[in-house]
């Protein structure tokens, strides 16, 4: 028989009752019945449940043994009793008689309970991950987090994407967000910079000759933690095709993904994917990444207030303002309606507006201000019912924007309107190639200043920069966004006019984007890609609020790893040998 197990803790069934088997694993949960002492043993695969008499010469040191020790059990499978079946296990119709019992590890107290779901405290579970891990949920989510890679490898293999893996050590560029630097010994003063993405490189692999690449992507940003981005790094399925059109990425990318979440989850996956222009999506959603589960639609109302007796919406349109409209069903009441405009107030807006509808017509303050015709018109355009509100954003396209989609998503949530055990992914497509900065006025790339521009070198030598639309494009799965993507500029007369209009000169491109565009003056296929987070996917697969719960060792929110202690000081000597020497920061000074 093998030293540590003739079988696993999950194998057991009534058919080995006889059988002398050797188990190894954790002590999940000791049980003292008096004359009988229970283990529920566990590794990586199960549970089984191990017995030894109180009589026995090995009960007390089995008695002593502390839960999460390491230990290998020996012992004849036996029948419960029908009174003593745990129909919850696989093993629940058997149990091991103890003969032998070896203890490979002693484990001392510990700080987390591993056999139960008690909230230990986020720093105490980063601290100990390893125990962390060792819980059924967390278990479960990262074996998850495994099985989809493994699918998405060979669905993208399956299509002929060819594998490839690109630099870690690069060089940096402005693609966003902070990189992360690393010194050069070699050559002092200078430094490497981690990827934020491998853009310019799957971009190079392109102009190499291969068709379609792919790869599990490691990406590296500086940037804060959220709920749905894990500081430091995260990981992307990364991807280009030549001589491809936008659908011809969507048609590639999407059963990827559908068939991923079809595979693991029992929730419905509608197709086809709808394809939604950036700018039906500020307007009917208020966001780029709108939860299609929600049934609310916004819906523009400008011209119904332009030059009415509502003064206050009248005269803001006559300085650019508008007006958007988000219906609020089942809403019909003053409670529901104050609760929204403090709501609203708390976001920072002045207020949010409101009409409140009944047989009677409409009440509320915008309502006694507006003839039937133009309560009428409201009515009819949200498509609102009596007993319903409608509720007004005005203020300029965007902050009017943002506030309609945010008061859409809590109507949606508070009324309890989304659409259950569903994944509704959505396209968004046509996004602007510029945009101008609000504070300085200065015209700036709004997504991928890789992207190409639709019309070419054409609309951006005679178009209004601020009306060129890209082909960029986003997919989204209620309300996450998963992944942009876009058709690539790899014509160099077209990139140095683009970047050209957001203020960047040509030495600039030179400089900063070396590889590539010198690749680019050698013939460059036209070619498109995306990058779907490897890490949103598995978090909305596995129903999880917090992506750090599908991350194998995940940092705090401060991009601390507690557990290795990381950042941390370095010798004196290995600051030397990278000819750097550490700067304290600036002491504030105080009064």
């Amino acid at each position: 028989m093998h030293r540590y197990r003739s079988h696993k803790c999950h194998d057991l069934r009534l058919e080995n009752v006889g059988e002398v088997v050797r188990l190894s694993g954790w002590v999940h949960r000791l049980r003292d019945h008096g004359q009988l002492l229970f283990i529920d043993l566990r590794d990586h695969f199960g549970i089984t449940q191990c017995v030894v008499d109180a009589e026995d010469p090995m009960f007390q040191e089995v008695e002593g043994i502390r839960v999460e020790s390491v230990v290998t059990i020996t012992g004849r499978v036996v029948e419960r009793a029908p009174e003593t079946v745990n129909a919850k296990l696989p093993t629940g119709d058997v149990e091991v008689r103890i003969d032998a019992f070896e203890v490979q590890s002693r484990a001392e107290v510990l700080p987390l309970q591993v056999n139960a779901d008690e909230d230990a405290g986020e720093e105490t579970r980063l601290r100990y991950r390893f125990l962390d891990l060792r819980r059924e949920r967390a278990h479960r989510n990262l074996v998850l987090r495994s099985q989809i890679i493994s699918s998405i490898r060979r669905r993208m293999v399956e299509q002929g994407f060819i594998e490839f893996q690109t630099p870690i050590l690069t060089a940096s560029s402005p693609e966003g967000a902070r990189d992360f630097l690393v010194p050069s010994r070699l050559h002092p003063g200078k430094f490497y910079a981690l990827p934020q993405a491998p853009q310019q490189f799957k971009q190079l692999v392109m102009v190499s000759g291969f068709d379609r690449y792919f790869q599990i992507a490691p990406c590296f940003r500086d940037e804060d933690s959220r709920a749905d981005r894990s500081p430091g790094e995260f990981y992307q399925l990364d991807l280009e095709m030549s001589f491809v059109e936008q659908e011809d990425v969507f048609d590639a990318v999407e059963p990827v993904l559908t068939g991923v979440f079809e595979e693991f989850s029992d929730k419905r996956v509608p197709q086809p994917v709808p394809r939604i222009p950036y700018a039906e999506a500020m307007l009917k959603y208020g966001s780029d990444k709108p939860d299609l589960r929600n049934p609310i639609e916004i819906c523009d109302v400008t011209d119904i207030f332009d030059g009415s007796d509502f003064a206050i919406f009248a005269n803001n349109i006559k300085k650019g303002a508008v007006v958007r409209a988000i219906p609020g069903p089942g809403c019909g009441s003053r409670a529901i309606c104050d609760r929204m405009n403090s709501w609203a107030q708390g976001e920072g807006a002045p207020g949010l507006g409101y009409i409140i509808f009944a047989e009677a017509g409409g009440r509320g303050p915008i309502a006694g201000r507006l003839d039937d015709a133009a309560i009428a018109a409201l009515k009819e355009r949200a498509g609102v019912d009596d007993g319903d509100a409608l509720f007004f954003a005005c203020d300029q396209a965007d902050p009017a924007a943002d506030l309609a989609g945010k008061a859409r998503t809590k109507l949606g949530t508070d009324q309890d309107l989304l659409e259950k055990d569903v994944f509704r992914f959505a396209w968004i497509v046509d996004f602007p190639m510029y945009e101008r900065d609000a504070a300085t006025g200065k015209i700036e790339f709004s997504h991928n200043p890789f992207s190409m521009p639709q019309g070419g070198l054409e609309a951006l030598e005679t178009k209004d920069p601020l009306e060129i639309l890209a082909y960029q494009y986003d997919i989204v799965c209620n309300g996450v966004e998963l992944s942009s993507g876009a058709i690539r500029n790899h014509l160099p007369d077209v990139m140095y006019k683009a970047f050209e209009i957001a203020g960047y000169g040509p030495e600039v491109v030179d400089d900063q984007f070396a590889g590539m565009i010198n690749a680019f003056k050698f013939g460059a296929p036209p070619h498109g890609g995306f990058a779907p987070g490897i890490d949103r996917i598995v978090m909305l697969i596995a129903d999880e609020p917090n992506i750090r719960e599908v991350i194998l060792f995940p940092m705090n929110q401060r991009a601390e790893d507690l557990m290795m202690n990381a950042p941390s000081e370095v010798r004196p000597e290995q600051l030397r040998e990278l000819h750097i020497r550490p700067a304290a920061p600036p002491q504030r000074k105080e009064g």
